[in-house]
């Protein structure tokens, strides 16, 4: 079972935003030049990167996703924050 995961991820207040970003990097847009477009939370600065976390660092919705989802797939996932774009990188 994996301890940490290091992700990327687009935080926007509307799921039609969300999906479009997801649409838009289905096409092969770069995540990093979209989350310094979109993204609300201060790692769209840095093209997402949240670096790497350890299990339960983050809020339950988004922990699951980084822990179980498909890597290196952009997931869609709502929180208290707003719509997460989520890729996860890797887990350790």
């Amino acid at each position: 079972m994996a301890k940490t995961a290091a992700a990327l991820h687009i935080l926007v207040k509307h799921k039609e935003l969300a999906e479009d970003i997801i649409k838009q990097l289905n096409k092969g847009a770069k995540f990093d030049v979209l989350a310094k477009k979109h993204s609300s939370c201060p790692s769209g600065k840095k093209g997402g990167h949240l670096g790497e976390f350890k299990k339960g660092a983050m809020v339950p919705a988004f922990d699951k996703v980084c822990f179980t989802g498909e890597l290196l797939t952009p997931h869609l996932v709502k929180t208290k924050f707003g719509w997460h774009v989520i890729k996860v990188l890797y887990r350790t």
